[in-house]
């Protein structure tokens, strides 16, 4: 699984411009070999007994008496396996057609063979130095994707945002490691996780904070989420992959795959867990219905979404299936409506702006129903996928926390309003582009991963969940709680987020169906001003940290310039100006020396005629 993508990568990038003829077509062959083997390694994980689904392949010894590089197959990396290269094929088939006219598609290919390789290594690590490395390869990867148009500053700022703020993440996640390593000797889960109980409860939260540190950087979580919304200045299938399948799930994993050791049922860890859940969950809702930039408001909605999941995660074992369930459909319904928004891009010669969409549903008609399918599942439309994964969390979570349940409740119904508003603004009303836009349908190397994204959307959310099906097949990997939780569609708390869906919807509908959407942007109110410029998270980042930044590198400055090097060249000219003067004594006149020695003679006559005296 991961050599294969890995070597497309190292063949497209080493090959260089020789592969240009056909590197996107080994890109596209190398990820669809990778899924052929997940899957059949899934066949034969499900022959086996529960019991004996947890299956370790060392590889060879890293780092002596630390940590090997060794794989890890169970239900959960399994799970995570099949999501990565299902998904991931079928962006890169849909890069074929919306990358056909860029002259480094051949490049484009490799870093996504790259981004894939990255996250299977990360997932199927069976220890946290592996995980590490992977960790990191998706970091470089999603850096060298977002920048892959590094001639537009907007794009190469963009790159460099996510690298730095992924770095503070990644930071935590090292230091949680040297802690786990001083506590019990190991990196290995196998060794760690049965030992966690015995650590003071003080290690264990500390562990479980620089961990969840970490999980925020990858998966965008507060306070490390603003480097997401930027990540947009990348070609969409970048989008499309970060958002879905790869990086922005990484977080989640890290919490579910270590949460029985570091983030148990009731702890500290935990509970700070589900607050930043629900926290990113409503910031990245309300930064969504401000966003007239189709892309921004879907990334406003990944936030949003990993939110709910690390909301679940928080929660121990009774969140974990369903946490992982809406991973899954959400890897689909969320690449099924960036794809969308790529394919309405491609019709409208790259604009983005929705303010100059509408009336595109004729024009584009398998477009608007694959998107619009994929709407259906977000909003949690009864039935389709989401439906049964995001209110399985609300319910979840209703019994654990019935505050941050309701919370997660009104995220929904912020959810019908910004995604509603999208579809409506895009497909719906009279035309707003200009007339050398000439909107059509894509190709159907485009439209057929639309297709199968948008099926996928519809029924996997009851699959999982029904019959708690997801959940007994992760426990040999993540334990199962004491009561399995089940879905109930008719509970109070999934009626009243399907109420609050609905009077979201018809707002949007209220607001942008019948009434002229401006051409130009108004201002606003204080609170649309508030979500546009994504709750001010960029400024609170240069108050904080950049212009101190700026005033301590300024004063680092000062201080070389005028302390060390001051100490430095003082010294030197002090040297300089008293060898100067000294050497004036040196006239070459022999009757100068003959006097110097007479007077120094007749001074230490002196001296020791008076000291004899004494």
């Amino acid at each position: 699984m991961i050599v294969l993508p890995l070597a497309g990568a190292a063949i497209l990038l080493i090959g260089g411009r020789a592969t240009n003829k056909w590197g996107h077509l080994l890109g596209v062959l190398m990820s669809v070999g990778a899924f052929v083997v997940a899957a059949l390694v899934f066949l034969q994980l499900i022959g086996l007994d529960p019991a004996q689904r947890r299956q370790s392949v060392n590889l060879y010894e890293f780092i002596p008496g630390v940590a090997n590089i060794g794989l890890l197959i169970d239900p959960l990396s399994i799970s995570f396996c099949l999501l990565i290269t299902f998904v991931g094929s079928l962006i890169h088939i849909y890069s074929i057609g919306y990358m056909s006219h860029d002259p480094d598609r051949r490049r484009f290919f490799a870093y996504l063979n790259l981004f894939v390789a990255a996250m299977l290594l990360l997932v199927l690590a069976d220890n946290y130095v592996a995980l590490f490395i992977g960790w990191e390869g998706v970091g470089l990867a999603s850096y060298l994707l977002i920048g892959f148009w590094q001639y537009k500053p907007s794009a190469a700022v963009a790159a460099k945002k996510a690298f730095v703020v992924n770095r503070v993440g990644d930071f935590g996640l090292l230091i949680a490691m040297f802690i786990i390593f001083a506590q019990f000797g190991t990196l290995q889960y196998a060794e760690v996780f049965p030992a966690a109980s015995q650590a003071s409860q003080g290690v264990l939260t500390a562990i479980g904070l620089l961990l969840l540190l970490g999980a925020c950087g990858k998966s965008a979580q507060l306070p490390l989420q603003s480097w997401l919304l930027d990540a947009m200045e990348g070609p969409t299938p970048v989008s499309a992959l970060i958002h879905a399948a790869t990086m922005v799930t990484a977080g989640v994993y890290l919490v579910v795959r270590s949460g029985a050791a570091f983030f148990p049922e009731g702890s500290t860890a935990g509970l700070v867990v589900t607050i930043v859940g629900v926290a990113t969950l409503l910031a990245g809702a309300i930064i969504g219905t401000a966003k007239d930039d189709i892309k921004k408001g879907l990334a406003g909605s990944t936030m949003s979404q990993i939110g709910y999941m690390m909301l679940a995660a928080g929660i121990g074992p009774a969140g974990y299936a369903f946490a992982i369930a809406h991973l899954i459909t959400h890897g689909f319904f969320k690449a099924d409506l960036f794809l969308g928004a790529g394919s309405v891009m491609h019709a409208m010669n790259d604009e983005v702006d929705m303010r100059r969409y509408g009336g595109l549903r004729k024009l584009l008609p398998i477009t608007f129903v694959t998107f619009f399918i994929g709407y259906l599942a977000i909003i949690g439309f009864p039935l389709l996928s989401g439906y049964f994964t995001k209110d399985g969390i609300i319910e979840s979570v209703m019994h654990h926390n019935a505050i941050l349940g309701w919370l997660a409740v009104l995220g929904a119904g912020i959810t019908g309003f910004y995604m509603t508003r999208m579809v409506v603004m895009t497909f719906f009303g009279p035309k707003r582009w200009d007339e050398k836009a000439h909107p059509h349908e894509s190709p159907a190397v485009m439209t057929w991963p639309l297709i199968i994204l948008s099926i996928f959307s519809v029924g996997l959310g009851a699959y999982l969940i029904l019959s708690n099906r997801l959940l007994v097949f992760l426990g040999p990997a993540v334990g199962q709680p004491a009561e399995l939780p089940g879905f109930h569609p008719f509970s109070v708390p999934g009626l009243t987020t399907l109420a609050l869906v609905a009077v979201g919807a018809g707002i949007a509908i209220a607001k942008y169906g019948r009434s002229e959407v401006p051409v130009v942007q108004p201002r606003g109110s204080f609170l649309t001003v508030f979500a546009r410029r994504d709750l001010y998270g960029d400024a609170l980042n240069e108050a904080l940290f950049m212009r101190p930044g700026q005033w301590l590198t300024r004063l680092a400055v000062f201080f070389d310039n005028r302390g060390i090097d001051g100490v430095v060249n003082g010294l030197a000219a002090g040297v300089g100006g008293s060898s100067g003067r000294l050497r004036k004594i040196q006239t070459g006149y022999v009757r100068s020396y003959a006097l110097s020695i007479f007077v120094g003679a007749a001074v230490l006559a002196g001296a020791w005629f008076v000291v004899g005296t004494l």
